[in-house]
């Protein structure tokens, strides 16, 4: 079958005739792929400045954002049946023993750091003609969603940051009250990629008024996300101090920019009792130096949280499917127009090579 790979030592990335998947444990599942987003990491790895084969492959298959078709099932499965849709979890447990996180089949908190991620770290990816997983790795997706269900994996990095935000908002006294005191439901989205657009649409729907703060013009990311009632602030045109004078105090900040210096600076305007939701990794673009002062401060005496979500789990995934449910109903056609490109798996290649271009390219493996 047909596969796109990329072999680190030789600095090549190109299509190949990989075995055909099949059913090994009872516990398998056998998937024929329609959709598979790309995004920054992919593009990395492609340029070989990450990622890696697993143990016995000279090449990586790319892909981990992905939605499929069932086509066949071990003697196991019983909750997923040929024909569902479903996409795929990315994270895979380590082997240690020791690793409790791993055992309850929670590798997005790992103890040892030996787990694996399909596309990224030592396992295949999902750009491929089909593939074979666990099931427990799977997760189904309503047919209404057979367009956009690509979008699951990056929503559910939103997903999984807007849970850990719930969880410490706990600790403000009148929550226990079912009440937000006033506070609490003000949020700036950092960036104005596929995962800060699909995060302020989480965000908008439990209640948040969202400023998005990007660079770049205003364009189509201005205008999708004015479409779902949130703002969206060039920072060419206003500095974050004039931004928190003009709309009060930001309670949430959600870093979607890959954890540049400016995205980290920002910190210094979220106000009390604020949280700061970070999803980048600032070491891919290179070390830099940053004045903490400020951010131990912040954290000290001014009651804020900063965290770094761990990788989504098959929790953040079901709440990504279910969202995408709700948005597409809140306001249809919407998640459809993040989709700026459809190629194919013989295209995809040289689109690996090119710079990106509009907002999430897909790669349409399979047509229904």
């Amino acid at each position: 079958m047909k596969a796109v790979a990329v072999f680190p030592e030789e600095h090549a990335l190109r299509l190949v005739e990989h075995r055909e998947p099949a059913i090994l444990a009872p516990g398998d599942v056998v998937v024929r792929v329609l959709d598979v987003g790309f995004c920054g990491i992919d593009r990395e790895i492609a340029s070989f400045r990450t990622g890696s084969p697993p143990a016995d492959s000279p090449y990586l298959i790319l892909g981990h954002e992905a939605l499929g078709e069932v086509v066949e099932v071990g003697s196991a499965v019983r909750r997923i049946r040929p024909g569902d849709l479903v996409v795929p979890t990315v994270r895979r447990p380590c082997r240690r023993e020791t690793c409790r996180a791993c055992r309850m089949g929670r590798p997005d908190f790992c103890l040892s750091g030996e787990y694996t991620q399909r596309g990224i770290r030592e396992a295949h990816g999902f750009l491929a003609e089909r593939f074979c997983d666990d099931a427990r790795w799977l997760q189904p997706v309503p047919r209404e969603l057979r367009d956009v269900g690509v979008l699951t994996q990056p929503l559910a990095l939103a997903e999984t940051a807007i849970a850990e935000l719930e969880q410490v908002q706990r600790r403000l006294p009148w929550a226990a009250l079912g009440e937000t005191g006033g506070s609490g439901k003000r949020a700036v989205v950092l960036g104005a990629g596929p995962v800060a657009l699909l995060g302020t649409m989480a965000l908008v729907v439990r209640g948040y008024k969202v400023a998005i703060y990007s660079h770049g013009g205003r364009g189509e990311k201005a205008e999708f996300a004015e479409s779902l009632g949130a703002q969206f602030v060039r920072a060419e045109e206003e500095k974050l101090d004039s931004l928190v004078d003009r709309t009060g105090r930001i309670d949430v900040m959600l870093e979607a920019t890959g954890a540049t210096p400016e995205a980290l600076a920002a910190m210094e305007h979220l106000g009390r009792n604020g949280v700061y939701l970070l999803t980048g990794i600032p070491g891919r673009r290179g070390a830099f130096t940053l004045d903490a002062g400020y951010l131990l401060h912040g954290m000290v005496q001014r009651n804020q949280v900063i965290i770094g979500p761990a990788h989504p789990s098959s929790e953040a995934y079901r709440a990504a499917i279910q969202d995408l449910g709700l948005f597409s109903r809140r306001w249809p056609g919407a998640l459809s127009r993040l989709i700026s490109s459809r190629m194919t798996i013989d295209e995809a290649p040289e689109a690996f090579r090119k710079p990106a271009a509009g907002l999430k390219q897909v790669v349409a493996v399979a047509t229904d």
